[in-house]
């Protein structure tokens, strides 16, 4: 059963809307239902992608919500751009921001932070003999933390897309890379031989935000807590 929103003003006292960061494609469609669960309805062309419009309201006056990058939810929030967000625990990892506070684990968008490289070299060479590597990735706090608790020294080529491409163009050796299927390491020759988290998508807010808006916040996050648990 959908969960009524109730507004989020306090009283008689008027208050900015919150904004609630979203991130574009899969997870935005895989969130839909939750949403719909938590009561939060968009504006009708939030759907649209051919939407021009970056910032909807909703059903709820006192709630906003922007669609913008996956990456981008992450800086929103820890700026204070949005005061809630949805963001990957890649994200959330890479960014590794103070001001981020993480309260609820919403269990979509599952997939992995994966280390991989050429199926014709893989397994030919005892990593923890390593002292540095170079890695393409879009990744570079990540991959650099992983390897440098091996005593590893990862030279990172960085780059937002096509990471497929950069070890059989000589660009680096691996790549630390979100995998979901692995279908696409496969049809680029490469194999997954490391694991270094798994990843959900999290309920994410502004620490400052949370301190100056507690009963608005806490509102959201008990309905998304209530709707996790229906």
């Amino acid at each position: 059963m959908d969960l009524p929103m109730p507004s989020l003003g306090t009283g008689a006292s008027v208050e900015p809307a919150l904004v609630f960061a979203l991130p574009k494609g899969r997870i935005l469609k895989e969130l839909g239902p939750l949403l719909a669960r938590v009561g939060i309805l968009p504006a009708a062309d939030f759907a649209d992608e051919d939407s021009r419009r970056l910032r909807f309201e909703t059903n709820d006056p006192g709630l906003d919500v922007v669609r913008v990058r996956p990456f981008d939810v992450a800086t929103f929030v820890a700026h204070g751009g949005a005061q809630i967000g949805v963001a990957g625990a890649d994200v959330l990892m890479e960014s590794d921001s103070a001001e981020i506070y993480a309260p609820l684990d919403l269990g979509i968008g599952r997939c992995r932070v994966s280390v991989a490289e050429p199926a014709e070299t893989a397994g030919r060479d005892d990593p923890s003999r390593w002292s540095r590597v170079t890695v393409a990735t879009k990744y570079p706090n990540i991959a650099q933390r992983h390897f440098a608790a091996r005593g590893v020294q990862a030279e990172v080529v960085h780059l937002n897309g096509a990471m497929e491409l950069a070890p059989g163009l000589g660009l680096a050796r691996l790549i630390v890379d979100l995998v979901q299927t692995g279908s696409t390491l496969v049809a680029n020759g490469l194999v997954e031989t490391e694991v270094i988290a798994q990843v959900t998508s999290r309920l994410i807010v502004n620490r400052t935000a949370l301190k100056t808006r507690p009963e608005a916040i806490g509102a959201l996050i008990a309905r998304f807590r209530a709707a996790l648990a229906a």
